[in-house]
């Protein structure tokens, strides 16, 4: 699918030009990144604006490449007046870069197979967006939120947050690319009073490319409130190895302790404890993970990534087992392996059969965590360390939130105990992964 502008058609004109003088100037090959991005911001806070940002930004990143050696800059002046002058600048700093034989474009081979559906990635309703309509929003989400917290409401701050970005690729040795995407997100963030000092805040953010596809801002409001007063009185309860259920929004954040180790670049600089995994079981039958770039309206759906590769559909993990790595044509050249792609998509574990209610009924005593604190995630090791917050339940039945709590272990340990996936992915994001049950896991708290 190909897109075309006004934007685009100068984009591209400016784009010929600047790869034929930047190889006037010297450099053997060369790539140029042209964008645009117009973002509006507004944010309410005691029923008033507290934040309104608008801004429309440029960028021009040009690489050049000489004689295995390379160089980047970024300028957001497109006057070619003062192109001529950053141009030579960048070709000169490439001249007296370390030579790396690896420093290369991609082989053109690489850029054919791109997709021709359209991917529906602009909401063609955005610009018809005006700032009634954007301080309407805000307001309707803060009234909803202030509204179902009632008097435990200490603060809220609602907003609503859209972006267009056009932008055009094009590269010496034939590759050439447009898009243009749009987004739009709505939410709100809620503190409440509760026992003694103890001030829990939840929130309930959501995005998506349309905004025809957002839910209604009065639900928007009520389940920020609703996710803030789930908050109250929680505590810690004794260290604990029970079941736990991640709620389907917050997958992304355990999940992605698997990103970084899939890297080429952390594998190939001994970095990764999945180096020697490909083909092996390292978690459960039930992990399963899909990278799937042609989900039409999809928040991370793309027809191409940064080297130009046509995007395409990949099983990541099939039943437990690592299939593929994130390998960059940079990296694939160091490590003599074939590329695939070194960033990801649309994440997608495909849904069970059962909702979180059903499942909690059937696990006995169990921790639902609704939410991280802090943490952090080792890549060479695969040991990972996370603060969490939740709802305690035993035989169905809720007993009290929980709060400070902390999970530790190993993530080649922690997919293994993957026993149970719900039937309810989280669509608002570009990681649309449902609910996982996970089974004999330490929770240490008192």
């Amino acid at each position: 699918m190909s897109y075309t502008s006004n934007n685009q058609k100068e984009f591209q004109e400016l784009a010929d030009w600047v790869i034929d003088q930047t190889k006037k100037a010297g450099a053997k090959d060369c790539k140029v990144n042209l964008s645009k991005r117009r973002f509006v911001e507004i944010n309410y806070r005691d029923r008033k604006p507290e934040v309104i940002k608008e801004a429309t930004t440029k960028g021009l990143y040009l690489q050049v490449f000489i004689n295995n050696r390379f160089a980047g800059q970024s300028t957001p002046d497109f006057r070619k007046s003062t192109l001529a002058g950053f141009i030579t600048d960048v070709v000169d700093s490439a001249k007296i870069m370390e030579e790396d034989p690896f420093r290369t474009l991609p082989d053109p081979k690489y850029y054919a197979g791109r997709t021709t559906s359209d991917l529906q990635l602009a909401d063609p309703a955005q610009d018809e967006l005006t700032p009634e309509g954007r301080h309407a929003m805000a307001k309707a989400v803060e009234d909803a939120c202030l509204e179902q917290g009632g008097s435990k409401v200490i603060s809220v701050e609602a907003g609503e947050y859209d972006e267009t970005v056009e932008e055009f690729a094009k590269s010496s040795n034939g590759f050439t690319g447009a898009n243009r995407t749009t987004q739009c997100w709505t939410g709100a963030t809620m503190t409440a009073q509760d026992e003694g000092d103890r001030r829990p805040a939840g929130y309930n953010w959501v995005g998506c490319r349309y905004r025809e596809d957002l839910p209604s801002l009065e639900e928007v409001g009520k389940i920020a409130a609703k996710r803030t007063l789930d908050l109250m009185g929680g505590k810690k309860i004794p260290t604990e190895t029970l079941p736990l259920i991640i709620e389907n929004r917050g997958v992304a954040r355990v999940l992605y302790g698997l990103h970084d180790p899939m890297s080429a670049g952390n594998i190939q600089q001994k970095r990764s404890f999945l180096a020697d995994k490909k083909g092996q079981q390292v978690g459960s039958k039930l992990l399963t993970l899909q990278d799937d770039p042609y989900l039409p309206k999809g928040l991370g759906s793309k027809y191409y990534d940064d080297d130009g590769f046509p995007a395409k559909k990949r099983d990541l993990f099939s039943q437990g087992i690592l299939n593929e790595f994130l390998v960059d044509w940079y990296y694939s050249r160091k490590l003599g392996w074939e590329p695939t792609s070194g960033s990801i998509s649309n994440l997608i574990i495909p849904p069970g059969t059962r909702s979180v209610d059903e499942i909690i009924k059937d696990l006995g005593r169990c921790i639902l965590i609704t939410d991280f604190i802090g943490g952090n995630s080792n890549s060479t090791t695969g040991d990972f360390s996370v603060g969490v917050i939740g709802k305690l339940f035993d035989k169905g039945q809720f007993v009290q939130n929980v709060a400070e709590m902390n999970i530790a272990d190993n993530h080649l340990k922690f997919w293994n105990k993957l026993i149970e996936v719900a039937n309810d992915p989280w669509i608002y994001s570009q990681a649309r992964l449902p609910s996982l049950v996970f089974d004999s896991v330490v929770v240490s708290g008192v």
